[in-house]
C-alpha cells in the first residue's frame, strides 16, 4: 500500500456512517440500531432514494427518536455511487472527521466497525476486506464468490493497485482523503464506484489499509447486483487500465478521468 510519505495522523474526529437505501424497510431499523450500539458516538446518515416500500419514512421515525440519526431524501434511484457522493457532500459540509460506507442489508457487520476505525488512526482509508487472511464470506453461492474474487483480481491487475478487495464497500475515510480524491470528477454510478475511489486513493499517494471482515449475505430484501452493473464495472475498469498504461507510455490525449 502507499504510505503517503512519513507523516503523523491526527485525531479522527466525529464519525458519520452513510447507509444508502432503496427498498430496505425490513433492514433499516436493525442496522441503525446495531451501528449505534457498536459505536455510540457515531452519527448515521440514511441516504434514501425515494424507496417505494417506505424506507425513508421509517428512517424519519428513527431520526425523530435519536438526534444522531439523520435522513437524506433523494428524488429517486440513481445508483450506489450517486447516493454515496450525496452522503459525502452532506457529511463534509457538516465537518465530520470520518465518513464510513456501509450497506443497509447487514452484510457489513457494524460490530466490526471499531476495527476499521482503529486501523484508520494510522491510515487515510481503511477497507474492510473479504479477501485478505482472516476475511471471509458467509452464505454466498459459489458463483457470487467467483464473480467477486474475479472482479477484484481483474481490477487489481488492470489498474495496478495493491488492494486485495478492490470492489468491497465497507470503508472508512478520513475527511481529508475524500477532499483529495477529486470527487467532482467521479462519474461511475454502480459498484465500480468502489473501484474508482480505491484507484484514486492509490494514485494520490494516500495510505490505504485493508482489515479482514466477515461478509454476511443479506437475509431480507433483494440484492441490487445486476448484469448492467457488472458490464459497467468491466467497461470502466478496462478503460481506466488501458488509459493508465497509455499515459505511462507517453501517448497523447490519454488520462484516467471519470
Amino acid at each position: 500500500m502507499s504510505d503517503g510519505g512519513e507523516r503523523g495522523y491526527g485525531p479522527l474526529g466525529t464519525v458519520l456512517v452513510i447507509i444508502p437505501t432503496y427498498n430496505e424497510a425490513e433492514n433499516i431499523g436493525p442496522i441503525v440500531s446495531r451501528v449505534r450500539a457498536a459505536v455510540p458516538a457515531a452519527h448515521v446518515l440514511v441516504a434514501d432514494d425515494n424507496s417505494p416500500d417506505g424506507t425513508g419514512k421509517l428512517a424519519d421515525e428513527l431520526a425523530a427518536e435519536d438526534d444522531r440519526v439523520h435522513v437524506l431524501h433523494r428524488k429517486g434511484k440513481e445508483g450506489l455511487g450517486a447516493a454515496y457522493l450525496a452522503g459525502f457532500r452532506w457529511g463534509l459540509e457538516r465537518e465530520f472527521g470520518v465518513l464510513v460506507e456501509m450497506d443497509a442489508d447487514g452484510s457489513h457487520q457494524p460490530e466490526e466497525l471499531p476495527r476499521l476505525l482503529t486501523a484508520l488512526k494510522g491510515a487515510d482509508l481503511v477497507l474492510g476486506s473479504r479477501w485478505v487472511p482472516g476475511g471471509r464470506v458467509v452464505n454466498w453461492p459459489r458463483h457470487r464468490e467467483i464473480l467477486s474474487r474475479g472482479g477484484s483480481t481483474y481490477s487489481r491487475l488492470m489498474l495496478d493497485v495493491p488492494i486485495r478487495d478492490v470492489t468491497g464497500g465497507y470503508r472508512a475515510f478520513r475527511r481529508q482523503t475524500l477532499e483529495g480524491l477529486g470527487l467532482e470528477e467521479v462519474a461511475s454510478a454502480g459498484y465500480c464506484f468502489q473501484v474508482d475511489l480505491a484507484r484514486r486513493a492509490v494514485q494520490k499517494g494516500f495510505r490505504v489499509v485493508e482489515v479482514p471482515i466477515t461478509f454476511v449475505e443479506r437475509e431480507f430484501g433483494d440484492s441490487k447486483m445486476s448484469k448492467d452493473i457488472v458490464v459497467e464495472a468491466l467497461w470502466r475498469v478496462t478503460t481506466w487500465g488501458l488509459s493508465t498504461r497509455a499515459a505511462k507510455l507517453g501517448i497523447p490525449g490519454t488520462g484516467t478521468r471519470g
